[in-house]
């Protein structure tokens, strides 16, 4: 992912269920009778003697110096506009933006991600951004499709995508060297990815080494596995899961532990597959963009390449990103939607993939993060953008993801079957997802 959290659109599921509560219980409900349609009344470019104050929530400390390069620029258009960078750990970030949200008191122009756009937009939080688009400042067709319509809720768009990241398979070259097994060419299938990791596995078992790695985290294993099956994990308000496709992708993960070819989930759950693969211990983990910022400036970095993902019967990755959003209750609302279109534009975009730390969501202004790691084959990611499909979320999405999180390790640790575990998962979400409606 584009932030240094590894796992930012997922984790924050038991805090939003936290907000969804937080919402209901003070009252807070949509400015407008129809929640989650526009409030917008329009938008024009502010006048550049315009005079404000404003604060920018984000919570990625390490891209805080690209920011600050685009707030100079912004300021040679607006130098009368202050900007206050408010930068919160990804861990306090969402408690702290549900405290902000329940009292109206949200930073004028802050980082959301996929699983609580439909939240903070239902309950009208959010400043939709009908008015740039109409007023031409911002074009949607200048971002990935798949994220434009991650943060469009019941037709109305709220956020501009900053940045995106897709999945890749990490290798570490030097351990499949150790194996005497040659580094696949990237145009593989399920059966040729199980095949490697566990002949890696086999050959380097006796030290502690693993050809891949299962795991809990959806975004970077299963999601994209179903997706390749031609499953869906949540498609119309219904789960996707008791469907033999889906029922495939889950398959792909448990058939890899149950061959030894992958830690125990119980080991995975002591020491997650990034910490396997950065210790030299895994040569195969499936892994987002954003895992290029662990490995940078290691002496990891040299026997790094990235595989685009093995297919069945399509080739898929998840993808997510994060996009600007403006508070429906900022005092400073023409300020704020002057800097959101601002950073939104390709020069700012720019800089910001110049920096290395992102993948700008701007199309064209990518290269800047390939050549970061000019040997890795960063390239992948990009190129992954042809067969992308946006992260799972709804409404709530949290609330089935403390659903998968419970039952399926279940089926990872062959506790339970897969078509069990499955069914009774699409059951529940079913049951929270009609919820929604």
């Amino acid at each position: 992912m584009s932030s240094t959290s590894a796992r930012r659109a997922t984790r924050s599921a038991a805090l939003a269920l936290t907000l969804a509560a937080a919402l209901v219980a003070t009252g807070c409900s949509s400015s407008s009778s129809d929640p989650g349609k526009s409030t917008s009344a329009g938008y024009s470019t502010p006048a550049k003697d315009l005079s404000a104050s404003i604060t920018y929530g984000v919570w990625d400390q390490n891209q805080v110096p690209a920011i600050q390069q685009n707030l100079e620029g912004f300021n040679k258009q607006y130098p009368n506009i202050k900007v206050s960078v408010n930068v919160t750990p990804f861990g306090e970030y969402w408690t702290k933006l549900q405290t902000q949200a329940s009292s109206n008191t949200l930073p004028d122009l802050f980082w959301m991600n996929g699983p609580n756009i439909g939240l903070y937009a239902s309950n009208g939080k959010l400043e939709p951004i009908t008015g740039e688009v109409n007023a031409k400042a911002l074009d949607p067709a200048n971002y990935p499709p798949a994220l434009v319509d991650l943060y469009t809720i019941n037709g109305t768009k709220y956020g501009v995508p900053k940045d995106f990241d897709t999945i890749g398979v990490w290798t570490n070259k030097a351990l499949f060297d150790k194996a005497g097994v040659p580094v696949p060419t990237g145009d593989w299938t399920w059966q040729q990815f199980q095949d490697t990791a566990k002949q890696i596995s086999d050959k380097l078992k006796s030290q502690g080494i693993y050809g891949a790695a299962g795991g809990m985290d959806g975004q970077t294993t299963y999601y994209n596995t179903i997706f390749q099956a031609g499953g869906t994990v949540v498609a119309d308000g219904k789960s996707g899961y008791d469907s033999p496709e889906s029922q495939a992708g889950i398959k792909f993960w448990t058939d890899l532990i149950a061959s030894d070819a992958s830690p125990s989930i119980q080991q995975l759950t002591d020491t997650t597959a990034d910490q396997w693969f950065t210790s030299g211990k895994l040569a195969m983990y499936w892994g987002g963009s954003w895992f290029r910022a662990a490995l940078k400036d290691t002496a990891l970095a040299k026997d790094i390449t990235v595989l685009p993902l093995p297919k069945d019967k399509e080739q898929a990755t998840v993808i997510h990103g994060v996009a600007n959003v403006v508070a429906a209750s900022s005092k400073n609302k023409q300020a704020a939607q002057a800097l959101q279109v601002y950073l939104a534009g390709k020069d700012a975009q720019q800089q910001q993939g110049d920096a290395g730390s992102i993948i700008p969501a701007f199309t064209g202004t990518q290269a800047g993060f390939t050549k970061s790691m000019p040997n890795a084959n960063l390239q992948v990611f990009l190129d992954a953008l042809a067969y992308a499909k946006p992260l799972p979320v709804s409404k709530n999405t949290a609330a089935w993801n403390a659903m998968e999180a419970d039952l399926l390790p279940q089926a990872f640790s062959g506790e339970r079957p897969v078509a069990d575990v499955t069914k009774e998962l699409a059951t529940k979400m079913d049951a929270a997802l009609a919820k929604e409606e």
